[in-house]
Protein backbone atom coordinates (compact mmCIF):
# COMPACT_ATOMS: atom_id res chain seq x y z
CA UNK A 1 0.00 0.00 0.00
CA UNK A 2 3.03 2.22 0.25
CA UNK A 3 2.80 2.70 -3.48
CA UNK A 4 -0.59 4.10 -4.41
CA UNK A 5 0.56 5.48 -7.73
CA UNK A 6 0.16 2.27 -9.65
CA UNK A 7 -0.90 -1.30 -9.09
CA UNK A 8 2.20 -3.33 -9.52
CA UNK A 9 3.43 -1.75 -12.68
CA UNK A 10 6.67 -0.11 -13.70
CA UNK A 11 5.88 3.08 -15.53
CA UNK A 12 7.68 3.87 -18.76
CA UNK A 13 7.85 7.60 -19.33
CA UNK A 14 10.85 8.44 -21.50
CA UNK A 15 12.72 6.10 -19.17
CA UNK A 16 11.70 3.75 -16.40
CA UNK A 17 10.60 5.60 -13.29
CA UNK A 18 10.50 3.92 -9.92
CA UNK A 19 7.67 5.41 -7.93
CA UNK A 20 8.58 6.52 -4.45
CA UNK A 21 6.98 4.86 -1.46
CA UNK A 22 5.72 8.19 -0.13
CA UNK A 23 3.28 8.70 -2.99
CA UNK A 24 -0.14 7.19 -3.29
CA UNK A 25 -2.39 7.63 -6.26
CA UNK A 26 -5.59 5.75 -6.79
CA UNK A 27 -4.98 2.47 -8.60
CA UNK A 28 -7.95 0.55 -7.34
CA UNK A 29 -10.32 0.53 -10.26
CA UNK A 30 -10.16 -2.82 -12.07
CA UNK A 31 -7.09 -2.89 -14.25
CA UNK A 32 -6.84 -4.27 -17.77
CA UNK A 33 -3.71 -6.40 -18.09
CA UNK A 34 -2.27 -9.26 -20.09
CA UNK A 35 -4.26 -11.84 -18.13
CA UNK A 36 -7.49 -9.99 -18.87
CA UNK A 37 -6.54 -9.74 -22.53
CA UNK A 38 -6.02 -13.47 -22.75
CA UNK A 39 -9.54 -14.09 -21.44
CA UNK A 40 -11.33 -11.94 -24.04
CA UNK A 41 -11.11 -14.35 -26.96
CA UNK A 42 -12.85 -17.28 -25.27
CA UNK A 43 -15.77 -15.00 -24.40
CA UNK A 44 -16.01 -13.69 -27.92
CA UNK A 45 -15.72 -17.05 -29.56
CA UNK A 46 -17.81 -19.24 -27.30
CA UNK A 47 -20.80 -17.07 -26.41
CA UNK A 48 -23.03 -16.12 -29.33
CA UNK A 49 -24.72 -13.37 -27.35
CA UNK A 50 -21.41 -11.51 -27.28
CA UNK A 51 -20.95 -11.30 -31.02
CA UNK A 52 -20.15 -7.82 -32.24
CA UNK A 53 -18.63 -5.90 -35.10
CA UNK A 54 -15.55 -3.82 -34.44
CA UNK A 55 -15.58 -0.44 -36.13
CA UNK A 56 -13.81 2.89 -35.91
CA UNK A 57 -15.07 6.45 -35.79
CA UNK A 58 -13.00 9.48 -36.82
CA UNK A 59 -12.97 11.56 -33.65
CA UNK A 60 -11.91 15.11 -32.81
CA UNK A 61 -8.85 15.34 -30.62
CA UNK A 62 -10.05 18.54 -28.94
CA UNK A 63 -13.77 19.23 -28.80
CA UNK A 64 -13.33 22.54 -27.02
CA UNK A 65 -11.17 24.48 -29.41
CA UNK A 66 -11.05 25.13 -33.13
CA UNK A 67 -7.35 24.37 -33.49
CA UNK A 68 -6.34 22.35 -36.53
CA UNK A 69 -5.40 19.15 -34.72
CA UNK A 70 -5.16 15.63 -36.08
CA UNK A 71 -8.19 13.40 -35.57
CA UNK A 72 -7.90 9.90 -34.12
CA UNK A 73 -9.70 6.63 -34.69
CA UNK A 74 -12.02 5.75 -31.83
CA UNK A 75 -12.84 2.07 -31.69
CA UNK A 76 -16.34 0.90 -30.93
CA UNK A 77 -18.15 -2.41 -30.78
CA UNK A 78 -21.68 -2.74 -32.11
CA UNK A 79 -24.36 -5.44 -32.06
CA UNK A 80 -27.67 -5.01 -33.89
CA UNK A 81 -28.95 -8.60 -33.61
CA UNK A 82 -31.96 -7.62 -31.54
CA UNK A 83 -32.49 -4.04 -32.64
CA UNK A 84 -36.06 -3.40 -33.78
CA UNK A 85 -34.99 -0.42 -35.83
CA UNK A 86 -35.51 3.31 -36.07
CA UNK A 87 -39.13 3.07 -37.15
CA UNK A 88 -39.97 1.40 -33.83
CA UNK A 89 -38.10 4.00 -31.80
CA UNK A 90 -36.06 1.07 -30.52
CA UNK A 91 -33.49 2.13 -27.90
CA UNK A 92 -29.76 2.38 -28.21
CA UNK A 93 -27.86 1.06 -25.20
CA UNK A 94 -24.47 2.74 -24.93
CA UNK A 95 -21.82 1.54 -22.51
CA UNK A 96 -19.43 4.33 -21.51
CA UNK A 97 -15.97 2.88 -22.02
CA UNK A 98 -13.67 2.75 -19.01
CA UNK A 99 -9.93 3.16 -18.60
CA UNK A 100 -9.01 0.03 -20.55
CA UNK A 101 -9.64 -2.12 -23.59
CA UNK A 102 -13.32 -1.89 -24.51
CA UNK A 103 -13.55 -5.60 -25.33
CA UNK A 104 -12.78 -6.46 -21.72
CA UNK A 105 -15.60 -4.29 -20.45
CA UNK A 106 -18.03 -5.42 -23.14
CA UNK A 107 -17.51 -9.08 -22.35
CA UNK A 108 -17.90 -8.43 -18.64
CA UNK A 109 -21.15 -6.48 -18.95
CA UNK A 110 -23.48 -9.38 -19.63
CA UNK A 111 -26.51 -7.66 -18.11
CA UNK A 112 -26.69 -5.34 -21.11
CA UNK A 113 -26.49 -8.28 -23.50
CA UNK A 114 -29.06 -10.21 -21.47
CA UNK A 115 -31.70 -7.47 -21.66
CA UNK A 116 -31.11 -6.39 -25.27
CA UNK A 117 -33.72 -8.83 -26.69
CA UNK A 118 -36.35 -7.65 -24.20
CA UNK A 119 -35.90 -4.04 -25.26
CA UNK A 120 -35.11 -4.66 -28.93
CA UNK A 121 -31.98 -2.61 -28.31
CA UNK A 122 -28.95 -1.73 -30.38
CA UNK A 123 -25.77 -2.20 -28.33
CA UNK A 124 -22.75 0.05 -28.74
CA UNK A 125 -19.54 0.10 -26.72
CA UNK A 126 -17.38 3.12 -27.61
CA UNK A 127 -13.84 2.95 -26.28
CA UNK A 128 -12.40 5.63 -24.02
CA UNK A 129 -9.75 7.75 -25.71
CA UNK A 130 -6.13 6.86 -24.90
CA UNK A 131 -7.06 3.27 -24.02
CA UNK A 132 -7.17 0.03 -25.96
CA UNK A 133 -6.87 0.82 -29.66
CA UNK A 134 -8.27 4.35 -29.48
CA UNK A 135 -4.94 6.14 -29.48
CA UNK A 136 -4.49 9.74 -30.61
CA UNK A 137 -1.40 10.55 -32.65
CA UNK A 138 -1.45 7.09 -34.22
CA UNK A 139 0.20 5.03 -31.49
CA UNK A 140 0.43 4.53 -27.76
CA UNK A 141 4.03 5.69 -27.70
CA UNK A 142 3.16 9.00 -29.33
CA UNK A 143 -0.05 9.50 -27.33
CA UNK A 144 1.77 8.96 -24.03
CA UNK A 145 4.91 10.82 -25.04
CA UNK A 146 4.62 13.80 -22.70
CA UNK A 147 2.24 16.12 -20.88
CA UNK A 148 1.39 17.93 -24.10
CA UNK A 149 0.23 14.83 -25.95
CA UNK A 150 -1.55 13.53 -22.86
CA UNK A 151 -3.35 16.83 -22.23
CA UNK A 152 -6.40 15.65 -24.20
CA UNK A 153 -6.92 12.69 -21.88
CA UNK A 154 -9.72 14.13 -19.74
CA UNK A 155 -13.19 13.07 -18.69
CA UNK A 156 -14.66 16.10 -20.46
CA UNK A 157 -13.11 15.09 -23.78
CA UNK A 158 -14.20 11.47 -23.29
CA UNK A 159 -17.81 12.48 -22.61
CA UNK A 160 -17.78 14.70 -25.68
CA UNK A 161 -16.44 11.74 -27.67
CA UNK A 162 -19.42 9.65 -26.62
CA UNK A 163 -21.87 12.46 -27.39
CA UNK A 164 -20.45 13.17 -30.85
CA UNK A 165 -20.14 9.49 -31.66
CA UNK A 166 -23.70 8.48 -30.78
CA UNK A 167 -25.16 11.56 -32.47
CA UNK A 168 -23.36 10.67 -35.68
CA UNK A 169 -24.33 7.00 -35.35
CA UNK A 170 -28.00 7.89 -34.97
CA UNK A 171 -27.84 10.16 -37.99
CA UNK A 172 -26.26 7.45 -40.13
CA UNK A 173 -28.93 4.98 -39.05
CA UNK A 174 -31.76 7.52 -39.56
CA UNK A 175 -32.42 6.88 -35.88
CA UNK A 176 -32.34 10.44 -34.56
CA UNK A 177 -35.56 9.82 -32.63
CA UNK A 178 -34.38 6.63 -30.93
CA UNK A 179 -33.72 7.02 -27.20
CA UNK A 180 -30.25 6.41 -25.80
CA UNK A 181 -29.75 4.77 -22.43
CA UNK A 182 -26.29 4.91 -20.84
CA UNK A 183 -24.60 2.16 -18.88
CA UNK A 184 -21.32 2.05 -17.04
CA UNK A 185 -19.53 0.42 -14.14
CA UNK A 186 -16.84 1.85 -11.87
CA UNK A 187 -15.20 4.79 -13.70
CA UNK A 188 -17.51 3.98 -16.60
CA UNK A 189 -20.42 4.38 -14.19
CA UNK A 190 -19.14 7.80 -13.21
CA UNK A 191 -19.00 8.71 -16.89
CA UNK A 192 -22.55 7.44 -17.45
CA UNK A 193 -23.93 9.55 -14.59
CA UNK A 194 -21.98 12.63 -15.62
CA UNK A 195 -22.97 12.26 -19.26
CA UNK A 196 -26.63 12.12 -18.33
CA UNK A 197 -26.16 15.36 -16.38
CA UNK A 198 -24.00 17.11 -18.98
CA UNK A 199 -25.82 15.88 -22.09
CA UNK A 200 -29.46 15.29 -21.09
CA UNK A 201 -30.54 15.90 -24.69
CA UNK A 202 -28.32 13.01 -25.85
CA UNK A 203 -29.41 10.29 -23.41
CA UNK A 204 -32.69 9.77 -21.58
CA UNK A 205 -31.20 7.96 -18.59
CA UNK A 206 -28.17 6.24 -17.08
CA UNK A 207 -27.41 3.16 -15.02
CA UNK A 208 -24.30 4.06 -13.02
CA UNK A 209 -23.07 0.95 -11.26
CA UNK A 210 -20.44 1.24 -8.50
CA UNK A 211 -19.78 4.84 -9.49
CA UNK A 212 -17.88 6.74 -6.75
CA UNK A 213 -18.77 10.24 -7.93
CA UNK A 214 -18.42 11.54 -4.35
CA UNK A 215 -14.85 10.29 -3.77
CA UNK A 216 -13.42 13.78 -4.18
CA UNK A 217 -12.08 16.43 -1.82
CA UNK A 218 -13.68 15.94 1.60
CA UNK A 219 -17.14 14.81 0.51
CA UNK A 220 -16.54 11.40 2.07
CA UNK A 221 -13.85 10.53 4.64
CA UNK A 222 -10.61 9.48 2.93
CA UNK A 223 -10.50 6.31 5.07
CA UNK A 224 -13.74 5.03 3.55
CA UNK A 225 -12.31 2.73 0.89
CA UNK A 226 -9.85 0.87 3.12
CA UNK A 227 -12.27 0.71 6.04
CA UNK A 228 -14.86 -1.07 3.87
CA UNK A 229 -12.25 -3.40 2.38
CA UNK A 230 -11.05 -4.26 5.88
CA UNK A 231 -14.57 -4.91 7.14
CA UNK A 232 -15.10 -7.35 4.29
CA UNK A 233 -12.32 -9.48 5.77
CA UNK A 234 -13.30 -8.90 9.39
CA UNK A 235 -16.84 -10.13 8.77
CA UNK A 236 -15.44 -13.43 7.54
CA UNK A 237 -12.88 -13.90 10.30
CA UNK A 238 -11.49 -11.63 13.00
CA UNK A 239 -8.36 -13.78 13.24
CA UNK A 240 -7.86 -13.46 9.48
CA UNK A 241 -8.24 -9.68 9.78
CA UNK A 242 -5.70 -9.56 12.61
CA UNK A 243 -3.22 -11.79 10.80
CA UNK A 244 -3.25 -9.46 7.81
CA UNK A 245 -3.05 -6.39 10.04
CA UNK A 246 0.01 -7.80 11.83
CA UNK A 247 1.71 -9.01 8.67
CA UNK A 248 2.94 -5.61 7.51
CA UNK A 249 5.34 -5.29 10.46
CA UNK A 250 6.42 -8.88 9.94
CA UNK A 251 7.28 -8.08 6.32
CA UNK A 252 9.36 -5.07 7.31
CA UNK A 253 11.14 -7.02 10.03
CA UNK A 254 12.01 -9.86 7.65
CA UNK A 255 13.17 -7.43 4.98
CA UNK A 256 15.62 -5.78 7.39
CA UNK A 257 17.42 -9.03 8.03
CA UNK A 258 20.50 -10.08 6.13
CA UNK A 259 19.24 -11.67 2.90
CA UNK A 260 15.75 -10.78 4.05
CA UNK A 261 14.55 -9.68 0.62
CA UNK A 262 15.78 -12.96 -0.85
CA UNK A 263 13.87 -14.86 1.80
CA UNK A 264 10.70 -12.88 1.14
CA UNK A 265 11.13 -13.52 -2.57
CA UNK A 266 11.32 -17.23 -1.84
CA UNK A 267 8.38 -17.23 0.58
CA UNK A 268 6.09 -15.47 -1.87
CA UNK A 269 7.40 -17.20 -5.01
CA UNK A 270 8.42 -14.15 -7.00
CA UNK A 271 10.23 -14.66 -10.26
CA UNK A 272 12.83 -12.01 -9.43
CA UNK A 273 14.33 -10.77 -6.17
CA UNK A 274 12.35 -8.01 -4.49
CA UNK A 275 13.88 -4.54 -4.59
CA UNK A 276 12.14 -3.52 -1.36
CA UNK A 277 9.49 -4.62 1.09
CA UNK A 278 7.28 -1.90 -0.39
CA UNK A 279 7.00 -3.95 -3.58
CA UNK A 280 5.63 -6.88 -1.60
CA UNK A 281 3.31 -4.68 0.45
CA UNK A 282 1.89 -3.13 -2.71
CA UNK A 283 1.34 -6.57 -4.21
CA UNK A 284 -0.62 -7.68 -1.15
CA UNK A 285 -2.50 -4.39 -0.83
CA UNK A 286 -3.61 -4.72 -4.44
CA UNK A 287 -4.83 -8.27 -3.94
CA UNK A 288 -6.84 -7.46 -0.80
CA UNK A 289 -8.38 -4.39 -2.42
CA UNK A 290 -9.43 -6.27 -5.53
CA UNK A 291 -10.71 -9.19 -3.49
CA UNK A 292 -13.00 -6.78 -1.67
CA UNK A 293 -14.23 -5.40 -4.98
CA UNK A 294 -14.91 -8.78 -6.58
CA UNK A 295 -16.20 -10.66 -3.54
CA UNK A 296 -18.93 -12.14 -5.70
CA UNK A 297 -21.25 -14.89 -4.43
CA UNK A 298 -20.30 -17.25 -7.27
CA UNK A 299 -17.12 -18.13 -9.21
CA UNK A 300 -16.00 -15.43 -11.64
CA UNK A 301 -12.91 -14.40 -13.56
CA UNK A 302 -13.37 -10.64 -14.01
CA UNK A 303 -10.02 -9.79 -12.44
CA UNK A 304 -8.62 -13.26 -11.80
CA UNK A 305 -10.18 -16.74 -11.82
CA UNK A 306 -11.71 -16.83 -8.36
CA UNK A 307 -14.12 -18.98 -6.36
CA UNK A 308 -17.41 -17.71 -5.04
CA UNK A 309 -17.00 -15.66 -1.85
CA UNK A 310 -13.22 -15.40 -2.47
CA UNK A 311 -12.49 -13.50 0.76
CA UNK A 312 -14.00 -16.38 2.69
CA UNK A 313 -11.64 -18.73 0.90
CA UNK A 314 -8.64 -16.46 1.54
CA UNK A 315 -9.42 -16.39 5.26
CA UNK A 316 -9.97 -20.13 5.30
CA UNK A 317 -6.44 -20.57 3.95
CA UNK A 318 -4.95 -18.09 6.39
CA UNK A 319 -6.74 -19.48 9.44
CA UNK A 320 -6.38 -23.10 8.40
CA UNK A 321 -2.61 -23.17 7.95
CA UNK A 322 -0.57 -25.55 10.08
CA UNK A 323 -0.05 -24.45 13.65
CA UNK A 324 3.69 -24.07 13.06
CA UNK A 325 3.21 -21.91 9.95
CA UNK A 326 4.70 -18.42 10.22
CA UNK A 327 2.54 -15.36 9.75
CA UNK A 328 4.08 -14.81 6.30
CA UNK A 329 3.44 -18.41 5.28
CA UNK A 330 -0.20 -17.87 6.22
CA UNK A 331 -0.35 -14.68 4.20
CA UNK A 332 1.12 -16.42 1.17
CA UNK A 333 -1.41 -19.24 1.45
CA UNK A 334 -4.23 -16.70 1.55
CA UNK A 335 -3.09 -14.39 -1.22
CA UNK A 336 -2.50 -17.35 -3.53
CA UNK A 337 -6.27 -17.65 -3.77
CA UNK A 338 -6.23 -14.36 -5.65
CA UNK A 339 -3.06 -14.67 -7.66
CA UNK A 340 -3.01 -18.41 -8.31
CA UNK A 341 -6.38 -20.05 -7.65
CA UNK A 342 -5.94 -22.26 -10.72
CA UNK A 343 -2.52 -23.41 -9.51
CA UNK A 344 -1.00 -22.74 -12.91
CA UNK A 345 1.47 -20.02 -11.87
CA UNK A 346 4.99 -21.12 -10.96
CA UNK A 347 6.25 -17.71 -9.91
CA UNK A 348 4.81 -14.19 -9.75
CA UNK A 349 5.85 -11.11 -11.72
CA UNK A 350 5.45 -7.76 -10.02
CA UNK A 351 5.42 -5.62 -13.16
CA UNK A 352 1.91 -5.97 -14.50
CA UNK A 353 2.38 -3.68 -17.51
CA UNK A 354 6.04 -2.90 -18.22
CA UNK A 355 5.42 -1.56 -21.73
CA UNK A 356 3.91 1.85 -21.30
CA UNK A 357 2.29 4.38 -19.08
CA UNK A 358 -1.05 3.56 -17.63
CA UNK A 359 -3.41 6.38 -18.57
CA UNK A 360 -5.19 6.30 -15.24
CA UNK A 361 -2.04 7.61 -13.56
CA UNK A 362 -2.26 10.70 -15.76
CA UNK A 363 -5.94 11.15 -15.02
CA UNK A 364 -5.29 10.81 -11.29
CA UNK A 365 -2.52 13.41 -11.56
CA UNK A 366 -4.74 15.94 -13.29
CA UNK A 367 -8.46 15.95 -12.46
CA UNK A 368 -9.34 12.59 -10.88
CA UNK A 369 -7.79 13.35 -7.51
CA UNK A 370 -9.52 10.98 -5.09
CA UNK A 371 -7.94 11.16 -1.61
CA UNK A 372 -7.40 7.90 0.28
CA UNK A 373 -6.11 7.15 3.74
CA UNK A 374 -5.90 4.11 5.97
CA UNK A 375 -6.77 4.44 9.65
CA UNK A 376 -4.87 2.76 12.47
CA UNK A 377 -8.07 1.85 14.30
CA UNK A 378 -10.37 0.34 11.68
CA UNK A 379 -8.14 -0.76 8.84
CA UNK A 380 -6.14 -3.95 8.39
CA UNK A 381 -3.88 -2.02 5.99
CA UNK A 382 -0.86 -0.01 7.15
CA UNK A 383 -1.86 3.31 8.65
CA UNK A 384 -1.44 6.07 6.12
CA UNK A 385 -2.68 9.65 5.73
CA UNK A 386 -3.27 11.24 2.36
CA UNK A 387 -0.54 13.83 1.81
CA UNK A 388 -1.45 16.20 -0.98
CA UNK A 389 1.97 17.88 -1.02
CA UNK A 390 3.71 14.57 -1.72
CA UNK A 391 1.01 13.68 -4.22
CA UNK A 392 1.49 16.94 -6.09
CA UNK A 393 5.27 16.62 -6.02
CA UNK A 394 5.19 13.13 -7.46
CA UNK A 395 2.81 14.17 -10.22
CA UNK A 396 5.16 16.96 -11.16
CA UNK A 397 8.21 14.69 -11.10
CA UNK A 398 6.46 12.12 -13.26
CA UNK A 399 4.41 14.16 -15.71
CA UNK A 400 5.43 17.78 -15.19
CA UNK A 401 1.84 18.57 -14.32
CA UNK A 402 0.09 19.88 -11.21
CA UNK A 403 -3.18 18.26 -10.11
CA UNK A 404 -6.43 20.18 -9.91
CA UNK A 405 -8.07 18.54 -6.88
CA UNK A 406 -11.21 20.70 -7.03
CA UNK A 407 -11.83 20.46 -10.75
CA UNK A 408 -14.02 17.33 -10.71
CA UNK A 409 -16.49 18.91 -8.27
CA UNK A 410 -16.37 22.18 -10.21
CA UNK A 411 -17.12 20.45 -13.49
CA UNK A 412 -19.55 17.78 -12.30
CA UNK A 413 -20.63 18.75 -8.79
CA UNK A 414 -20.68 16.55 -5.70
CA UNK A 415 -20.98 18.83 -2.70
CA UNK A 416 -24.55 18.87 -1.38
CA UNK A 417 -25.49 16.65 -4.30
CA UNK A 418 -28.95 15.92 -2.93
CA UNK A 419 -30.05 19.55 -3.04
CA UNK A 420 -28.52 20.08 -6.47
CA UNK A 421 -29.78 17.02 -8.27
CA UNK A 422 -33.21 17.05 -6.67
CA UNK A 423 -34.05 20.10 -8.76
CA UNK A 424 -31.71 19.56 -11.68
CA UNK A 425 -31.14 15.93 -12.66
CA UNK A 426 -33.35 12.97 -13.50
CA UNK A 427 -33.32 9.36 -14.67
CA UNK A 428 -30.14 8.07 -13.04
CA UNK A 429 -29.80 4.76 -11.21
CA UNK A 430 -26.91 4.54 -8.77
CA UNK A 431 -26.48 0.83 -8.02
CA UNK A 432 -24.09 -0.35 -5.36
CA UNK A 433 -23.16 -3.37 -3.29
CA UNK A 434 -21.99 -2.56 0.21
CA UNK A 435 -19.13 -5.07 0.07
CA UNK A 436 -17.54 -2.92 -2.64
CA UNK A 437 -15.01 -0.49 -1.13
CA UNK A 438 -16.03 2.06 -3.76
CA UNK A 439 -19.63 2.07 -2.51
CA UNK A 440 -18.65 4.52 0.22
CA UNK A 441 -17.96 7.16 -2.42
CA UNK A 442 -21.16 6.61 -4.34
CA UNK A 443 -24.79 7.68 -3.95
CA UNK A 444 -26.48 5.35 -1.46
CA UNK A 445 -29.90 6.94 -1.05
CA UNK A 446 -32.59 8.24 -3.37
CA UNK A 447 -32.04 11.88 -4.29
CA UNK A 448 -35.43 12.30 -5.94
CA UNK A 449 -38.20 10.25 -7.50
CA UNK A 450 -36.09 9.79 -10.63
CA UNK A 451 -32.56 9.69 -9.23
CA UNK A 452 -32.60 6.49 -7.26
CA UNK A 453 -30.14 4.34 -5.35
CA UNK A 454 -30.40 0.56 -5.53
CA UNK A 455 -28.23 -0.81 -2.73
CA UNK A 456 -27.57 -4.45 -1.87
CA UNK A 457 -25.95 -5.52 1.38
CA UNK A 458 -24.09 -8.48 -0.15
CA UNK A 459 -23.26 -6.98 -3.56
CA UNK A 460 -19.76 -6.20 -4.81
CA UNK A 461 -18.21 -4.10 -7.59
CA UNK A 462 -20.78 -3.62 -10.40
CA UNK A 463 -22.05 -7.15 -9.83
CA UNK A 464 -25.40 -6.15 -11.35
CA UNK A 465 -23.75 -5.54 -14.72
CA UNK A 466 -22.37 -9.04 -14.90
CA UNK A 467 -24.30 -11.72 -16.84
CA UNK A 468 -27.08 -13.56 -15.11
CA UNK A 469 -26.28 -17.07 -13.91
CA UNK A 470 -28.25 -19.91 -12.32
CA UNK A 471 -26.35 -19.12 -9.10
CA UNK A 472 -27.62 -15.56 -8.80
CA UNK A 473 -29.04 -14.93 -5.31
CA UNK A 474 -32.59 -13.56 -5.11
CA UNK A 475 -31.45 -10.12 -3.99
CA UNK A 476 -29.37 -9.78 -7.16
CA UNK A 477 -32.25 -10.94 -9.36
CA UNK A 478 -34.50 -8.42 -7.62
CA UNK A 479 -31.96 -5.63 -8.10
CA UNK A 480 -31.73 -6.27 -11.83
CA UNK A 481 -35.52 -6.48 -12.17
CA UNK A 482 -35.78 -3.10 -10.47
CA UNK A 483 -33.25 -1.67 -12.93
CA UNK A 484 -35.15 -3.11 -15.88
CA UNK A 485 -38.39 -1.65 -14.57
CA UNK A 486 -36.91 1.83 -14.24
CA UNK A 487 -35.37 1.70 -17.71
CA UNK A 488 -38.70 0.54 -19.13
CA UNK A 489 -40.32 3.54 -17.49
CA UNK A 490 -37.83 5.96 -19.03
CA UNK A 491 -38.35 4.54 -22.50
CA UNK A 492 -42.13 4.41 -22.19
CA UNK A 493 -42.29 8.02 -21.00
CA UNK A 494 -40.03 9.10 -23.84
CA UNK A 495 -42.17 7.34 -26.45
CA UNK A 496 -45.40 8.75 -25.05
CA UNK A 497 -43.95 12.24 -25.19
CA UNK A 498 -42.79 11.68 -28.77
CA UNK A 499 -46.19 10.36 -29.79
CA UNK A 500 -47.91 13.31 -28.12
CA UNK A 501 -45.75 15.74 -30.08
CA UNK A 502 -46.49 13.95 -33.35
CA UNK A 503 -50.19 13.95 -32.58
CA UNK A 504 -50.07 17.68 -31.78
CA UNK A 505 -48.27 18.40 -35.05
CA UNK A 506 -50.82 16.41 -37.02
CA UNK A 507 -53.67 18.36 -35.44
CA UNK A 508 -51.93 21.61 -36.30
CA UNK A 509 -51.85 20.61 -39.95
Amino acid sequence: MANQFCVLLIITFVYVITISSSFKLLPRFPRYNNQNRARIKPFRGDRNEYRYETKFFSQQLDHFSFADLPKFQQRYLINSDHWLGASSLAPIFLYCGNEGDIEWFATNSGFIWDIAPKFGALLVFPEHRYYGESMPYGSRDEAYKNATTLSYLTTEQALADFAVFVTDLKRNLSAEACPVVLFGGSYGGMLAAWMRLKYPHIAIGALASSAPILQFEDIVPPETFYDIASNDFKRESISCFNTIKNSWDAIIAEGQKENGLQQLTKTFHFCRVLNSTDDLSDWLDSAYSYLAMVDYPYPADFMMPLPGHPIREVCRKIDGANSDASILDRIYAGVSVYYNYTGNVDCFELDDDPHGLDGWNWQACTEMVMPMSSSQENSMFPADDFNYSSYKEECWDTFRVNPRPKWATTEFGGHDIETTLKSFGSNIIFSNGLLDPWSGGSVLKNLSDTIVALVTKEGAHHLDLRPSTPNDPKWLVDQREAEIGLIEGWIETYRLEKEAKVSLLKRSW
